[in-house]
């Protein structure tokens, strides 16, 4: 102990050692001290010195820290220590006063010291072990070492974390901790544990981390809460971004809905505090995050349908339209509004809908239109109205008719402000970046979108008092020859290209004013500066456009003729080249990256997103159309002629095959269900079948029995009258089976109607088919069916007349034997019961009489259901005259494709003469085998289908 009190304590006579050498001392004092208290107290000291001597400490004494954490496991304090130690030689803590070069200094030595500790992989291991541990003096400092680990090195920690048994769950267990430090620290552990590792973020995921972390920033305050707050939505951006498989997560687990009361403000927004505006900026971010463009479309759809019904979407409209909010969460909102509606219907009427606290009501979109086209606005917020703008038109095309509909001059209102009032006035004011805004907001209402562009043709301006009004067009080409400032130029020109290509009517108007083209050229050929070589391609562009979409109805104006312009004027290798200038700008690949339009300065603002696009998909097709000659061009269009031709007889013959297809599938569904009612009349039949038989038994018994009763005679009046009641009940019985035939008898008519009008309604189809076979085979099989059924019928009329026969004869046999079973009159009761039978016997022969009639109504309805049967047979031979027709046709068919075929030949071997007679003169002839290898295609497929109609 004197040692350490000669270190820790006061002076001492002699030489002092130098902070190595103490150092060493305590290193061999650590490794050698048997006593737990020797090796404790020298690891304090290691402590006290390790911020002072950091280089020395962390070489010579990391391995002995590391054996202490090993060895020592029951000593929290020491563990305590040691820990703090190590934490001391890896942490670069950054402080003010040191210069860059000594900070850089630190932090290569915490790299080279963290390296060294994670060589081992066993050590990052022990540390999570320790975490384990609840004393605070040793989970506190594991925190921090292991936050400050992933810092310096955190690709390699996070490989060790990730395959260490329940490593990610014992980190996650640091949020539930009751203790606030340990807690907060924790969330910093986290967000480096899960930068850039999307396997360690979804293991997080799921162990309950948003739900943990959404009830952090419930209790501390939502947006009013501290930097807690701001940790844990730092934490859930790391593990939501670019992560679809955990946002999808965090939407099925209703975690949208509980966002909602984030962003729930008052009518008093003034003094926002910074910590405040943190977090709320942090909150938009996490909604942006869930709806991103560069999220799979499918997510993003339905995050944005969540957000709508769950109310967020309204709240952030709430928040747009508030006063007093700060302009940089204000600028935040409207692009978090944008990307929420972007691509959505539903959330895009919302937004239509949308009115700002104003006197009278405005729309949202006007308002913010006001905005943007206002100079004094600042920077970033124009920008992100812009945005909002083309997030509410994209595929929008309902949103666009509503915007080009308040230009048009039957729906312009002169008591208030419409958004077309509000572009047209950005689009000529005298401020730049209001031009350019305007402009490319107007190209987006014209986006894919045929309809608005002709409809915008119409639009008229008033360019002054006395003058006529100009076309809308007309004034912005006349704008642009008057050599405004480049970005006013460049929005016009990405304005004018939208608006007319994939538009020949809208380049018939441009090239109708007679100064356009001359214009065009002459800005082309000039040799210009830097600043005017964009200005010099987007003309190029408009010019390229005018030749690929044009019509040639302007017979000045024709493609032909302006190919012969330009390579007088330019020269083709010029033009291109000229074009080529939009896609080497340097701006142009930036905007070309993301929807959002995103600018340093105002001076960079000049491509938009979707005008990249453009220029993408025509300046191919713009180089190629330059090139081709007139007779080129002549050829291809015959050629595509041709092609169109022989495409439209092709899906002439594919829509005759799928509407017979269809018919006769629908046949055959009839011809089944058909089927299925012939089996169930069928059993219904041997049903009856069997019950006939049932009776035979029964008359068969009757009769044994009243042979017995016969022979029985003299057993006196009671044997008389059992017989008499026994068949009185058999009677009943086969009045009922009788009854029970009636009405099976009657549904068989019944279902043989049926049967009648389905064979009218195929008789109707087959008609219309060409199919004709099918329709003849399906009624030959209802007639089968129907023959099946009449002699089925025939033979139950048959069991129903012998049925008769035999109850006659019962009935005979019962009045001979009631005759002799009655005696002389023995007295006066005798006499009342024979009365008494008598009048029964007399109700079952008015019984039998009924169902005799009966039995003859079934004949007669027999003779009408053979009648219909004869109907149905000349039905079929009508189908087959029609099948006979249909066949003729189909044949004539095929004779006019095999003539048509012959002529393409013919054609063929044409062009193939005069290719090899413009090879011996000298021509230059393309190659055609692709288009040779497409009509092959064609013909295979055309003798495919006609051996399907032939089967």
């Amino acid at each position: 102990m004197n040692f350490f009190r000669g270190v820790m304590g006061g002076q001492t006579a002699g030489p002092q050692p130098s902070g190595a050498e103490t150092i060493q001392k305590l290193c061999d004092r650590v490794a050698s001290s048997t006593l737990l208290e020797d090796r404790r107290d020298a690891v304090r000291a290691l402590k006290s010195l390790s911020k002072k001597y950091r280089m020395e400490v962390g070489t010579q004494a990391m391995d002995h820290l590391i054996h202490i954490l090993q060895t020592d496991r029951s000593d929290s304090e020491i563990l305590g220590y040691a820990l703090d130690t190590l934490y001391n030689i890896i942490c670069n803590d950054e402080e003010e006063e040191q210069d860059e070069n000594v900070q850089k200094q630190a932090d290569d030595l915490g790299a080279q010291f963290t390296e060294k500790f994670i060589q081992d992989s066993e050590h990052v291991t022990l540390l999570l072990t320790l975490l384990e541990e609840f004393d605070f003096h040793v989970r506190w400092p594991g925190v921090k070492l292991l936050t400050a680990l992933l810092k310096n090195q955190g690709a390699q920690v996070q490989g060790v974390i990730l395959v260490s048994p329940m490593g990610v769950s014992r980190l996650m267990d640091l949020l539930a901790d009751s203790r606030e430090v340990i807690r907060n620290d924790g969330l910093l552990l986290l967000q480096q544990l899960t930068k850039s590792n999307a396997a360690i973020q979804k293991i997080v995921a799921f162990e309950n981390a948003f739900e943990r972390l959404l009830d952090i920033i419930t209790e501390e305050g939502s947006s009013d809460g501290g930097i807690v707050v701001e940790d844990c939505l730092l934490l859930l951006l790391n593990l939501l971004k670019n992560n679809s498989s955990n946002q999808n997560f965090f939407k099925e687990g209703s975690y949208v809905q509980r966002m909602k009361p984030w962003f729930e403000v008052g009518d008093d927004n003034s003094g926002w505090s910074a910590q405040k505006v943190t977090n709320l900026h942090l909150m938009l971010q996490l909604v942006r995050v869930m709806v991103s463009p560069v999220n799979p479309p499918g997510a993003t759809a339905s995050c944005q349908k969540s957000m709508y019904q769950c109310g967020l979407l309204h709240q952030l409209c709430t928040i747009l339209m508030a006063t007093g909010v700060p302009a940089d969460i204000l600028t935040e909102t409207i692009n978090t509004v944008s990307e929420v509606i972007r691509g959505s219907q539903i959330n895009q009427d919302y937004f239509a809908s949308v009115n700002a606290p104003s006197n009278p009501p405005r729309p949202a979109i006007v308002v913010l239109l006001m905005s943007m086209v206002n100079e004094r606005q600042p920077f970033v917020l124009r920008c992100a109205v812009l945005y909002c703008f083309q997030c509410f038109l994209y595929k929008n095309q309902k949103g666009q008719g509503e915007i080009v509909a308040t230009l048009l001059p039957s729906t312009i209102d002169a008591n208030s402000i419409s958004a077309g009032q509000l572009l047209c006035g950005g689009l000529f004011s005298a401020d730049s970046l209001s031009n350019w805004c305007a402009a490319v907001a107007l190209a987006h209402a014209l986006q894919d979108n045929l309809t608005q562009k002709e409809q915008l043709l119409r639009v008229q301006l008033a360019t002054s008092l006395g003058k006529p009004p100009v076309s809308l067009l007309q004034q912005c080409t006349n704008i642009l020859s008057q050599g405004s400032k480049v970005q006013t130029r460049v929005g016009l020109l990405m304005l004018l290209c939208t608006w007319i290509s994939n538009c020949p009517i809208a380049v018939t108007h441009f090239l109708h004013n007679q100064e356009n083209v001359p214009f065009l050229t002459a800005q082309i050929s000039e040799n210009l500066g830097e600043d005017e070589r964009l200005v010099q391609g987007m003309c190029a562009l408009l010019l390229g456009i005018c030749i690929y979409f044009n019509d040639n109805s302007l017979e000045n104006y024709t493609k032909e003729k302006l190919k012969q312009l330009i390579e007088k004027r330019i020269g083709k290798e010029n033009f291109v080249e000229k074009l080529g200038f939009i896609t080497k700008h340097e701006l142009y690949s930036r905007a070309a990256q993301k929807p959002q339009p995103v600018f340093p300065s105002p001076e960079q603002m000049l491509f938009d997103h979707e005008f990249t696009r453009l220029v993408k998909e025509l300046e191919g097709v713009i180089t190629k159309a330059v090139h081709k000659s007139s007779e080129e061009e002549k050829k291809e269009e015959e050629v595509k002629k041709t092609l169109e031709h022989h495409d439209n007889i092709v899906t002439q013959y594919k829509e005759l095959i799928r509407e017979q297809d269809a018919q006769i599938k629908e046949l055959s569904e009839q011809a089944t269900s058909m089927s299925s009612q012939n089996e169930h009349m069928q059993a219904t039949i041997a049903q009856q079948l069997s019950q006939i038989q049932q009776h035979k038994d029964q008359y068969n018994i009757l009769k044994l029995k009243l042979g017995k009763d016969n022979q029985s005679q003299p057993n006196g009046q009671g044997d008389g009258s059992h017989m008499n009641g026994l068949q009185t009940e058999e009677l009943t019985q086969l009045r009922e089976e009788m009854e029970e035939l009636r009405k099976q008898h009657s549904l068989l008519n019944t279902q043989l109607s049926d049967k009648d009008t389905l064979i009218s309604t195929l008789r109707s189809e087959a008609a219309q088919t060409a199919e004709g076979s099918a329709g003849v085979s399906v009624n030959t099989e209802l007639l089968k069916e129907l023959d099946a059924l009449r002699s089925q019928v025939q033979s139950q009329l048959a069991e129903i007349s012998q049925l008769k026969t035999e109850r006659q004869e019962l009935l005979s046999r019962d009045e001979s034997g009631s005759s002799n079973s009655v005696p002389s009159s023995e007295n006066s009761a005798d006499s009342a019961k024979t009365a008494e039978l008598e009048s029964r016997l007399a109700a079952q022969m008015s019984e039998t009489q009924r169902l005799k009639e009966e039995v003859r109504s079934l004949s007669e309805g027999r003779a009408d259901l053979e009648q219909q049967l004869a109907s149905a047979t000349s039905t079929v031979a009508i189908l087959q005259t029609e099948k006979a027709k249909l066949q003729s046709e189909v044949q004539e068919s095929k004779k006019e494709q095999d003539d048509l075929l012959m002529l393409l030949a013919d054609q063929d071997q044409k062009i193939h003469s005069l290719k090899q007679k413009l090879k011996d003169l000298g021509e230059m002839v393309e190659d055609e085998d692709d288009l040779d290898a497409r009509d092959q295609t064609d013909d295979d497929d055309e003798e495919e289908e006609e051996e399907e109609d032939e089967d």
